[in-house]
């Protein structure tokens, strides 16, 4: 991936990036305001050698001070130095409570100890502080002087009493809550950008030709009122939706062009990819401009297109290919619309069966020669084997593909499913696409979520 596909891949999953950041802020936020601020007092002590004025002592002297230094930081650590000072201070705490508290460092380069400790409460730091301070210059004394001698050669003074703290060393909201934010901006991309490599949903045009040579011939763009409004001849005429379909309408006009009567089964791979849908609005499509149009509800097992239009199942394709009815008197008139739509009829419990027969086959050859544009609305490839034997008589499928739900390899079983049976798709439709600026570079053409109305006359 390059530098522009990561910056594409947090744009389109900005949700991601800006969830994670704002649990992990929350998270350091949450702990910053219910940890307990500590406070901390320094110390300083200066450690010295006796020696005599020459240069040679004096700096002798003084890399003996910067080794005595080190140890003397370490003695700070010990028990015996923590139980003098609980027991100076009348701290009821055990010997490595207490040391966990306070911690020494010898300064780089100088002959200075620093004494650092740190407590809930500034005066009891503060105290703490001084006392391990004073104890160790005793403790200095009591090592250093050698038996029988009253002066040690060695010596620590304070130079810096313990101060009282006024501020709180932690936490620090500001620095908590900001190194929280860059954490989560870049845990928030790296887990974008994981989903988007784990993620085998079909999301493009190139992921769709892993799968199929067929070409794109549209693109619907998701509409959140498609429930309620299923129908483009419910919307304006020159909405995006319907934009949509004309394009798709064209582009399938290109298909099989030396054939003058075409019959197409628009389908899926699985259920819930908007096929019925599709197949209705095209249909509809086809009827606007003209074209002498049949709508086929082809889903023997769950009829959805008549219900959309308003109209009954309980006459059509399989009360036909019974003999109860002929055909004439089976198609029905959609209301405000040239198209004709011929139902499902009586739901039968062999659906397969009846779709390859030889009654289908002269269905649909008494169908091609009195329809220009045939639409048969067929059950999804991979749950039946409907839509396939549908396909081997018809002029070729319409695959409807599901934005970021179909994956690649969901829509190549459903092409091996027409290719064994001597079908093949002629073209894709991908559903529910993302408008421009959620898909993030991800468009499809021409009225993808745009629309191009004709300008309103001025008042």
């Amino acid at each position: 991936m390059e530098l522009r596909e990561y910056l594409r891949v947090i744009r389109r999953r900005w949700l991601t990036v800006l969830s994670t950041t704002s649990i992990l802020v929350a998270v350091v936020a949450g702990f910053t305001l219910a940890a307990t601020p500590q406070y901390q007092s320094v110390a300083q002590l200066f450690v010295t050698t006796q020696t005599s004025d020459t240069a040679s002592d004096l700096n002798q002297g003084g890399l003996f001070s910067a080794q005595r230094v080190t140890s003397y930081a370490d003695l700070v650590d010990g028990r015996e130095l923590a139980k003098t000072v609980a027991y100076d201070l009348g701290l009821d705490l055990a010997p490595n409570e207490l040391s966990a508290k306070v911690r020494a460092s010898a300064v780089t380069d100088t002959v200075n100890l620093e004494i650092t400790a740190t407590d809930a409460e500034p005066l009891r730091a503060q105290a703490i502080a001084q006392a391990y301070a004073e104890s160790l210059v005793d403790l200095v004394r009591q090592l250093e002087t050698p038996p029988g001698k009253s002066r040690a050669p060695v010596k620590a003074t304070i130079v810096d009493p313990a101060d009282l703290p006024s501020d709180p060393v932690s936490p620090r909201p500001a620095r908590n809550i900001g190194l929280g934010l860059v954490f989560g901006l870049v845990l928030g991309a790296g887990l974008a950008v994981l989903r988007e490599l784990l993620d085998v949903t079909i999301k493009s045009p190139d992921d769709i030709t892993t799968a199929t040579n067929a070409p794109v011939l549209g693109g619907i763009t998701f509409d959140a009122a498609t429930r309620q409004h299923p129908l483009v001849t419910s919307l304006e005429p020159h909405a995006p939706r319907v934009e949509a379909f004309r394009v798709l309408r064209t582009n399938l006009q290109f298909v099989e062009v030396d054939s003058a009567n075409k019959v197409f089964v628009v389908t899926s791979a699985v259920p819930e990819e908007g096929k019925s849908t599709t197949s209705v609005n095209l249909a509809l499509t086809m009827a606007q401009a003209g074209h002498r149009t049949l709508l086929i509800e082809g889903d023997l097992r769950r009829p959805k297109a008549t219900a959309q239009l308003g109209l009954d199942h309980a006459v059509g394709v399989t009360t036909v290919l019974l003999g109860k009815v002929s055909l004439d008197d089976a198609i029905q008139k959609v209301t405000d619309s040239d198209l004709d739509v011929l139902a499902s009829g009586t739901i039968p419990p062999n659906p397969a069966e009846l779709l390859q027969s030889n009654a289908m086959a002269d269905l649909l050859k008494q169908i091609r020669d009195r329809y220009d544009m045939v639409i048969i609305d067929a059950p999804p490839l991979l749950p039946v084997t409907d839509a396939a034997l549908i396909a081997s008589q018809a002029d070729g499928a319409l695959l409807v593909v599901r934005y970021g739900k179909t994956t690649k390899d969901q829509l190549s079983q459903a092409v091996d499913r027409l290719q064994q049976v001597d079908a093949h798709p002629v073209g894709v439709v991908l559903n529910m696409v993302p408008n421009k600026r959620r898909a993030s570079g991800y468009g499809y053409g021409y009225g993808y979520g745009y629309g191009y109305a004709p300008e309103q006359p001025a008042p």
